[in-house]
């Protein structure tokens, strides 16, 4: 756990270089799989807005944030009825999915600066209906740092006071916060019990290598999850076109999101 002492500012916490920053905030939709809509009610897109620019790289819609909605929406066991916690949520997306497919309360999150947060705000009032909008709580957090705020916005019905699945896109490129993400992990998700009969509680880690030659530290968070308990689970890759096709090293490993569940 973090001394008093510690700089918590972006510049402390994240030290990977910036991107060039885009102009303006734009809009990125994400169309639904059409064999998943049952009615002409259904939902069909999500319009997400992105600032315009910010050191934490949340002015993208990201691969890894399409996949993950995707399966998300296709898995809907994972999540249905339950609690979730997202991490780092930049414009939502995932988490959005899983209100509007009937989760009982997702706890949206991202470094407490109050564009993202405004941002993520901003995108559940366009997206979801006001009469789901009691199953979404956004707040600003610290990966590491207490979890009180989140687990007190759950609701008091809840079986346990943890979450049964948290969601992590694209963020073990942040090789610095390696240990702050899998503390949350740790405190924050329910403990499975050995005559679960749901899907028992896991972490959903999805993510490119964003740059292939440091691919290595960005697996190493894996490597320390095996080490502190977690059993790990490769479950999902897909090629999408690359987001930079002028980034350096090889564009099929910069293009391929890769899905990982993890368990203890």
């Amino acid at each position: 756990m973090a001394s008093d002492d510690e700089n918590f500012d972006l510049g402390g916490v994240f030290t990977e270089p910036p991107r060039p920053p885009t102009p303006e905030p734009t809009i990125s939709t994400y169309t639904r799989d059409a064999d998943r809509i049952s009615s002409e009610s259904d939902w069909t897109k999500i319009n997400i807005r992105l600032v315009g620019s910010h050191p934490l790289w949340a002015h993208y819609l990201w691969n890894a944030a399409l996949a993950l909605a995707s399966f998300l929406d296709s898995h809907r066991e994972l999540y249905q009825g339950r609690n979730v916690l997202e991490l780092g949520a930049g414009g939502a997306l995932p988490s959005i999915v899983t209100a509007k497919n009937g989760v009982q309360k997702v706890v949206v999150t991202d470094y407490p600066d109050r564009d993202l947060i405004e941002n993520i705000a901003y995108n559940v009032a366009e997206n979801v209906e006001e009469a789901d909008r009691h199953r979404i709580s956004v707040q600003g957090y610290i990966w590491g740092q207490s979890i009180a705020p989140l687990l007190d916005a759950l609701p008091e019905s809840s079986v346990s006071k943890t979450f049964d699945l948290m969601i992590l896109s694209d963020l073990i490129f942040n090789h610095s916060q390696h240990d702050a993400l899998l503390n949350t992990c740790e405190l924050a998700l329910r403990q499975s019990q050995p005559d679960e009969r749901v899907e028992p509680p896991c972490v959903l880690v999805f993510y490119s290598h964003h740059r292939p030659h440091l691919a290595h530290r960005d697996m190493e968070f894996f490597t320390k999850a095996r080490s502190r308990g977690w059993t790990c689970t490769e479950i999902y890759t897909k090629t999408f076109p690359p987001m930079f096709p002028e980034d350096s090293g090889e564009e099929s490993v910069r293009s391929t999101v890769h899905g990982w569940r993890l368990t203890r």
